[in-house]
């Protein structure tokens, strides 16, 4: 499959549709965005064929550009940036790829977001019971290259039910488990960033696949059946 990397047009029309983020200029640049677009979903495309290399994926969603202003403040009809999604596939590969090109702004992630109160509750029983494992990835090499240290909302105590002086009190606080990493613009416009996001996304992957079992094993570590609706 033939690489497409991100063209310095694509900044040009960011920049543009942020300084005139109204409806009346976009429509005046329409084919404009259009072709931006296309190639965004073309690179998103290269980056697909990339991770499939190497996880499992189930879909692949480029966002849309218009904004939900129904319930914000902000009512700015248009996002200044691109960017889209990679869904691993079935329940039991938990965690989501994220990719986001913004002029000054761009960056990878992935991780739970919002994991739900079940989900939260699993996580912290296994942190609670040993906590090496997530410990040892987030201080790996790899880990700390790419991403530095574990992201996310924290509780400003313990959570209900845990010790306040828990030995692992520091990641048992967490609401979110997060990884980020940023890019310069120039990186961004380099030929070889499909590829870069792909080396960020494989770094990804001891992370997603220790909180996956998590995800997927009860307190025993026997798999738990997913349920028939």
């Amino acid at each position: 499959m033939k690489s497409v990397s991100i063209p310095t047009t694509t900044f040009k029309f960011l920049k543009a549709i942020k300084k005139n983020n109204e409806r009346p200029w976009f429509n005046e640049n329409k084919e404009w965005y259009q072709k931006e677009h296309e190639n965004f979903k073309a690179f998103a495309n290269t980056l697909l064929d990339k991770v499939s290399h190497h996880d499992e994926i189930e879909k692949m969603r480029v966002h849309r550009i218009y904004r939900d202003v129904r319930f914000s403040k902000n009512k700015l009809p248009y996002k200044a940036h691109f960017s889209g999604g990679l869904t691993r596939a079935s329940i039991y590969l938990r965690g989501g790829y994220y990719f986001h090109v913004e002029p000054g702004n761009s960056f990878v992630a992935g991780g739970f977001w919002a994991p739900n109160s079940k989900d939260l509750k699993r996580i912290r029983q296994e942190i609670a019971a040993d906590d090496k494992p997530l410990r040892k990835i987030i201080k790996s090499a790899s880990f700390k290259k790419h991403f530095g240290e574990l992201y996310g909302e924290t509780l400003k105590t313990a959570p209900r039910g845990f010790p306040k002086d828990h030995p692992a009190l520091d990641l048992l606080r967490y609401k979110q488990f997060l990884v980020i990493h940023y890019y310069t613009d120039q990186e961004v416009l380099a030929d070889n960033f499909a590829g870069e996001l792909n080396k960020a996304f494989k770094a990804m992957r001891p992370f997603f696949n220790y909180l996956s079992e998590v995800l997927t094993t009860d307190e025993n570590g026997i798999l738990i059946e997913p349920e028939v609706s």
